[in-house]
């Protein structure tokens, strides 16, 4: 019987040597390939899954513990990825132009190991005020007892150079924000806090790393939730950490292994399978929600549509100037006289958009914005019911028809009852 041995292949560097001026696309399809040691191999790297590293004798194991000390990305336990690991972090490094990419189970798992590797008892976050919700929680359940200090502020109200503090450590953004896309002047905070030597902290999740470089805009660490449109199926949970710099890469690191994270060898995989499709996704979520986008302002229901890429949005030329695009994320103010029961009816009655709480897969979603999440947000003074849209890749034409025949199933409603309550009156 004849014994076959599976090919062993290495994950080859982040850049193509071949093609070293080649285009964002080219270099994002090729990162992190796989090639054996002939020079051929998979196109797709395999799903490489294993809790234990055996070595050959105890010299090599005490070289490889040797190595990932001064900072290499070897394993010697399953827990610090292999091969498949190896190319979702290269991948990621060449769409960010980072120095590392670190793999956490979630988006709000790669944002807690931000602020837990950077920051000691007695330190002062500022944190822009319509960040991603959940970072409150992670400030009053955890950080507030470790003795760390977070201050929400508006990025384009408040003076953020006045804000700091002698012991300032980070200042955490998002740009665009959660539920209203507000565009961040991300290079001149970033320089303010570089000044005094702070560290700037940016989710990228909007727009998944492919639209913007908060890295080479000033920011040091940029942050996704990777289940969003990195992956981009609905299929996988996933966060990712990029830092700008080996000082910072060491930080992270400290912590990352302190912390025992870790992300399973079949995510790694299904991750960076999405990777691959990133351009061409991302490009159609952006020709078919800037169609609803267009569409929603004509919509006499519609009081205020919240979509960079529009001309009207207030973030328009800050959004023309620093992204080369815009993803699948609408949110829109309903009119005067549709109330909270309208918006829930209009939610109700879509077909194509599903209700849920994520986004960033191919499939359109919809959901109503909390009003306790919304009065976070110093740019909303409004109390008009919002509804958040992730626009997916089905037909345009499809899901505006959708959403008209839930405005008129709403505008209907609201009709009957205003006749309604009339005829109580005169009678």
């Amino acid at each position: 019987m004849t014994t076959t041995t599976a090919p062993s292949f290495t994950v080859a560097p982040h850049t193509i040597p071949r093609a070293k001026s080649a285009g964002a696309s080219t270099r994002l399809l090729h990162a992190g390939a796989a090639t054996l040691h002939d020079g051929s191999g998979p196109v797709n790297v395999p799903v490489v899954r294993t809790s234990t590293v055996r070595f050959a004798s105890s010299a090599a194991l005490a070289d490889h513990h040797h190595r990932r000390a001064a900072g290499e990305r070897v394993a010697s336990y399953g827990r610090h990825g292999l091969e498949t690991h190896r190319a979702l972090e290269d991948a990621i490094n060449t769409l960010e132009g980072g120095h590392r990419a670190f793999l956490t189970p979630s988006g709000l798992s790669a944002i807690t190991l931000v602020f837990l590797a950077l920051l000691s008892p007695g330190d002062h976050v500022l944190v822009a005020d319509s960040v991603y919700s959940p970072v409150r929680r992670v400030d009053s359940t955890l950080l507030q007892r470790l003795g760390i200090t977070l201050e929400y502020f508006s990025p384009s109200r408040d003076d953020l150079a006045a804000r700091i503090r002698d012991n300032t450590r980070l200042v955490y953004l998002e740009s665009p924000s959660s539920l209203l896309y507000e565009v961040l002047d991300l290079p001149a905070l970033a320089a303010i806090a570089a000044a005094r030597g702070v560290t700037v902290a940016t989710d990228n999740t909007w727009s998944g790393g492919w639209f913007l470089q908060p890295l080479q805009l000033g920011a040091n660490i940029s942050i996704q939730a990777a289940t969003k449109y990195l992956a981009g199926h609905s299929d996988v949970m996933q966060g990712v950490v990029v830092t700008d710099s080996p000082a910072l890469t060491a930080k992270i690191a400290a912590a990352y292994e302190a912390l025992g994270l870790t992300i399973g060898a079949d995510d790694a995989y299904l991750a960076l399978r999405g990777i691959r499709t990133l351009p061409v996704r991302l490009a159609q979520h952006q020709r078919n929600a800037t169609a609803v986008a267009e569409w929603l302002e004509t919509v006499p229901q519609v009081a205020r549509v919240f979509y960079p890429a529009l001309p009207s949005d207030p973030g328009h030329a800050l959004w023309k100037r620093d992204f080369s695009g815009a993803s699948g994320l609408v949110s829109l103010a309903l009119a005067e006289g549709l109330d909270a029961s309208s918006a829930e009816l209009f939610v109700d009655s879509l077909q194509y958009f599903g209700i849920g709480a994520s986004w960033g897969g191919y499939e359109s979603l919809v959901q109503i914005a909390s009003p306790d999440r919304l009065r976070e947000h110093s740019v909303w003074t409004e109390t008009q019911p919002v509804v958040r849209l992730h626009v997916g890749l089905e037909d345009k034409d499809d899901l505006i028809a959708d959403l008209q025949q839930a405005f008129d199933k709403t505008v209907a409603a609201a009709e009957g009852l205003k006749r309604s309550q009339q005829h109580r009156k005169a009678a």
